[in-house]
């Protein structure tokens, strides 16, 4: 697979944003859209994710998504789950859905930390692109992260104006009926302490009771702030194709 910078227009305000795109040597392979990190930006997951795309043949897109959520991103305000920076993603996927030949029917999205955050809102967003959505550690409040994390609370509020409705407008826990349309499973460490679990639990359990019937999963794992891949990975296989589970006995 070799890599290809490629910019699209935003259909937002007009302005070219970037992405890596790595296709697949097959052709009409899926599509796997990698979310990076709270700190970082679209560099920051080819070296995690591209392994697994190889193996398993999947083209591969990392979206910018308008940089870190840091204050030294002079775009920090534009980033953060903003719709500028959930634009840009979409975008992104049409433009390669419409130029490379992949399967546009078979949209896999797995974002961490931040970008687990982001992969929350996308499913939110617009749910009918993507077969299934893996978020992992992610924020689902953010109003309640910066009373749980004083360091990143910094960054929350300069990204938001200081403004808690705005936290609130780029918070998963805001867009619970629009997510119970995706088919999302978090993923979160019980021993994270840079994202308590109790983010995704909380959320996951409003969405249970709001809506039962949503196709909603939650795997509190042994482990921190970190990634179990494969684990994601193998969800992803086992969705659409009736899966790799067995009846147990009573």
């Amino acid at each position: 697979m070799t890599q290809e910078e490629i910019y699209v227009k935003s259909s937002y305000d007009g302005t070219m944003q970037p992405s890596l795109f790595f296709a697949a040597e097959e052709k009409g392979r899926p599509l796997l859209v990698a979310l990076h990190t709270w700190s970082y930006d679209r560099h920051n997951l080819v070296g995690t994710m591209l392994p697994y795309a190889e193996k398993y043949g999947f083209n591969l897109l990392c979206p910018e998504f308008r940089g870190s959520n840091l204050i030294s991103n002079p775009k920090h305000t534009e980033a953060c789950g903003s719709i500028a920076a959930r634009t840009d993603i979409k975008d992104a996927i049409d433009e390669v859905i419409k130029h490379y030949d992949v399967d546009g029917e078979s949209v896999f999205l797995i974002g961490l930390s931040g970008g687990g955050h982001m992969a929350m809102l996308m499913a939110g967003f617009c749910p009918e692109y993507f077969r299934a959505v893996a978020a992992v550690v992610p924020i689902s409040d953010l109003s309640r992260w910066c009373e749980e994390s004083p360091y990143y609370a910094t960054h929350v509020r300069a990204c938001c104006g200081d403004d808690r409705e705005e936290m609130l407008r780029r918070s998963p826990v805001s867009y619970m009926a629009e997510i119970a349309r995706a088919n999302l499973k978090i993923f979160h460490g019980k021993y994270d302490k840079t994202v308590p679990f109790t983010q995704s639990m909380s959320f996951y359990n409003a969405m249970l009771a709001k809506h039962p019937e949503a196709k909603i999963y939650l795997d509190i794992f042994d482990g921190g702030h970190e990634i179990d891949i494969p684990a994601a990975m193998h969800w992803f296989m086992t969705q659409g194709k009736g899966g790799a589970k067995q009846e147990v006995t009573g």
